[in-house]
């Protein structure tokens, strides 16, 4: 298993983490302790040695069940990270009462990787003047966390306000190849790079969406790597980049855990004709999408409450990926709040802000024929 070592932490990690939040799951939603054991034990087999979990994943169970299926190993086995709930914090107290329960369900006397969960300008400024960065500060103090950091969803801005903050020992940001110039991005990187902080990434597969691909798109990747998952380029993509830490995976069955394990136990960084193979493919789906909005939301409010630029993203989007499971749990959202195209009664009020000049209309007729066909 390939192991990156930074001098700033003085410890060897798997380039490959095994992210806890999409365990195979029953029919009552419930981890399927079995099957989920299998496969962490076969990762920590071939090597794997960051286990990532976090307070919500599976509704609160991943926490217990990862605390259980680590007991049969030593505790300097591996490195466990784990991610306080900010959005529950809202006193010093509250940062010890999540703490302690954490310490409780992973059956452990210490993080070695403890991270505030899903930061963003909000939250920050929040958890930033009640004191919770220093009262983790004073359990790392303690010996209780190794390494403090803190996972990342917002802009680019809010990034360089929080990692400029402090000396972090590390953070975790999304990066993935499609996706270089959201949130954080490929110029956070670059800045967690120039301060020194290791980074650990999340969603290099987009979900699963970089996952599975239209055939057009597969015989790009077989001509350059035969026999080599589409799942394995996006997690090389980052992966190769030097001052990576770890790259999540998360994994949902052993099909996907063996992929991993071949993908980084023999690992090799991407070269320049798969670097051009992706360019290609990123052109290929750009060619697909369907109306340029930019999300300028010009056209917004709607009178009728249709979220126009909403809409067309989730339409997008689903035609550059050609697989509704990419834009579902959006569609759905849309749903529940009366926001869908289907809404829409023909005004014309938005195409007279547009400033791209869009048929809106005729455009908002499409994304409902082709996402309400798509869902059935």
């Amino acid at each position: 298993m390939e192991k990156r070592r930074f001098e700033k932490l003085g410890i060897d990690v798997s380039l490959l983490g095994f992210g806890c939040m999409r365990f195979p799951t029953g029919a009552d939603g419930k981890i399927e302790r079995v099957e989920a054991q299998k496969m962490l034990d076969t990762a920590i087999a071939a090597g794997v040695n960051y286990i990532d979990t976090a307070y919500p994943y599976h509704g609160g169970e991943s926490e217990l069940f990862v605390g259980e299926a680590l007991k049969k190993y030593p505790r300097d086995s591996y490195y466990l990270a784990t991610k306080l709930p900010v959005w529950f914090v809202n006193t010093v107290e509250d940062v010890d009462k999540y703490f302690n329960e954490q310490l409780e369900k992973l059956q452990t006397d210490h993080f070695d990787f403890y991270l505030m969960h899903a930061l963003n300008h909000g939250s920050w400024e929040k958890q930033r003047d009640l004191g919770t960065v220093k009262r983790l500060e004073e359990l790392k103090a303690e010996g209780k966390i190794r390494f403090l950091g803190f996972s990342f969803h917002d802009s680019y801005d809010a990034f360089e306000e929080i990692i400029r903050y402090r000396d972090w020992d590390f953070c975790q940001i999304q990066l993935n190849y499609m996706d270089i110039d959201e949130q954080a991005g490929m110029k956070g990187y670059k800045l967690a790079e120039e301060l020194g902080i290791p980074l650990t990434i999340m969603e290099p597969i987009k979900g699963g969406s970089l996952s599975r691909f239209s055939k057009d798109i597969m015989d790009v990747f077989e001509s350059v790597r035969p026999g080599k998952s589409a799942s394995s380029f996006a997690l090389r993509y980052v992966a190769t980049l030097p001052n990576i830490l770890t790259v999540l995976s998360g994994m949902s069955n052993m099909e996907q855990v063996e992929d991993n394990l071949d993908t980084f136990s023999s690992f090799v960084p991407m070269e320049e004709k798969e670097y051009k193979a992706i360019d290609r493919i990123k052109e290929i789906m750009s060619s697909r999408i369907q109306n340029g909005c930019t999300g300028c939301r010009y056209c917004m409010p709607c009178p009728f409450g249709v979220d126009i630029p909403g809409n067309f993203s989730v339409w997008n989007r689903f035609h550059m990926y050609q697989d509704f499971g990419v834009v579902k749990w959006n569609w759905d959202e849309m749903g529940k709040n009366n926001s869908r195209a289907i809404n829409c009664k023909e005004c014309g009020k938005c195409e007279k802000a547009c400033p791209q000049h869009l048929s809106i209309r005729e455009d908002l007729k499409k994304v409902t024929a082709d996402l309400e066909q798509a869902e059935k």
